[in-house]
Parts: C-alpha cells; sequence; structure tokens
C-alpha cells in the first residue's frame, strides 16, 4: 500500500473522525467528494505543516510523496470557524502560516501542532476560544430533526456553515452509501433499488462524479485478490 493508516471515531462533540498515516512510497490516488472540512497536520522532510482543506464537491485525484506522517481531523457537519467561512476553501486547501518551529497562526493566536494523542485537546482550545463553533441548526437537521425556520433560511445556514446546499450533502451521501454496498458485493440492480437512483446510468454518473469509480469497477473492487 502506498498509504499505511488507522482512523478513529472520537468523542468530541465537533470531530468526525481522526486519522493517523503514513506514505510509504510516491504516488497518486482517487479521491471522493467529501461534505466535511479537515485540518491536516504534515510532517515531511522540513518544518510540520498544517492545511485547511475541503469540503470536495466531485471527486478528484491527490498526489503525495514518500516519506510524510499525516495526522487528518475530520469535523461534523455543522462544525464551522467563523472567521474562515468555509465557502472560502471549497475545492481547495489551504497552508496556515507558521509561527514557531512547533506552532502555527490562526486567527491571531499561535497555537502548537496536535498529536494524533492530543487532537481531541487542541480542539476543545479552539472551541473554548471561539475559534470553532457548531451550527446547531444545521447539526440538528442533518441529524432528522426538523426546524421552524423558512427553507431559504435554511438555505443560507448550510451554504454558510457548511459551503453546500442540504441536497449536494444528501446526494454525496446516497453516493457514498451506494458505493459502500457495492464493495460489500451487493449487485449493481439491488444497489440502484437499495439506494433510490431511478436505473442503472443514473447510478453510474453519481459515484463517477462523487466517488470516481463505475458500478463495476466498485464491484470488482471487492472481488478477493
Amino acid at each position: 500500500m502506498s498509504i499505511l493508516f488507522e482512523q478513529r471515531e472520537s468523542d468530541s462533540l465537533y470531530i468526525e473522525t481522526v486519522t493517523h498515516g503514513q506514505t510509504a512510497c510516491d504516488g497518486s490516488a482517487i479521491r471522493p467528494a467529501e461534505n466535511r472540512w479537515h485540518m491536516v497536520v504534515v510532517r515531511h522532510n522540513g518544518p510540520t505543516r498544517i492545511l485547511v482543506v475541503g469540503p470536495w464537491t466531485t471527486s478528484g485525484v491527490v498526489s503525495y510523496t514518500a516519506g510524510a506522517e499525516l495526522i487528518w481531523i475530520q469535523f461534523k457537519l455543522g462544525v464551522l470557524m467563523p472567521h474562515l467561512p468555509t465557502r472560502d476553501f471549497l475545492n481547495t486547501e489551504a497552508v496556515l502560516p507558521g509561527a514557531a518551529r512547533r506552532s502555527f497562526w490562526l486567527k491571531g493566536a499561535a497555537w502548537q501542532f496536535p498529536e494524533h494523542e492530543t487532537v481531541e485537546v487542541f480542539v476543545d482550545r479552539l472551541v473554548r476560544q471561539e475559534v470553532l463553533v457548531c451550527d446547531l441548526v444545521v447539526h440538528s437537521v442533518m441529524q432528522g430533526q426538523t426546524q421552524d425556520i423558512s427553507p431559504r433560511t435554511l438555505r443560507h445556514r448550510f451554504l454558510r456553515t457548511t459551503g453546500l446546499t442540504q441536497s449536494h450533502i444528501r446526494q454525496v451521501e446516497r453516493a457514498q452509501q451506494a458505493a459502500a454496498l457495492l464493495r460489500q458485493g451487493a449487485s449493481i440492480l439491488d444497489t440502484v433499488y437499495e439506494t433510490g437512483y431511478f436505473d442503472q446510468p443514473h447510478l453510474t454518473r453519481a459515484l463517477k462524479q462523487y466517488i470516481g469509480y463505475t458500478p463495476a469497477q466498485l464491484l470488482r473492487m471487492s472481488q478477493p485478490a
């Protein structure tokens, strides 16, 4: 494998997952669309860097070099940095400026780079200083709870908080569900039925756009080597 990694869930109300990995060699890979944004700590042949990444509205290709250590902090939908609107780094990544060898600048203050074991402590500090906040309306809607606000206001809240529309988020989630079924060995027709696509061409278009693979490719990937 080109990237060796381990992923864990978090008990933080703000973090979806934490992933720790290393790149074993130079390479590239197809990455899927991603509704959630990340902070990524990169250590590789020099100063440590921290990036603000995504969300990604479509699938694409990511390249990497050997010998890098990476920590991905994936935030839950509804979490944002008010001074850095999520829409401003949609489909891109930005390196935060370094402050010293072990720290970086964010919202006018120097912050120490987190380690894999201290991610939750790092995020808690960001929350206490109100660098990170959670839009409870968006969070509640994504949990299936109704809100007594107009559709126009709700659309504005989603765009402000996530950089995405609620419809787009649902489309990506449906494609992710379909891809998971195919990787588990479900047939293409069963996957079309289970996930509510009109037909196989509709499923194929969605998976190519959001996952980067066709249904047939995902099925082949599910087969034992």
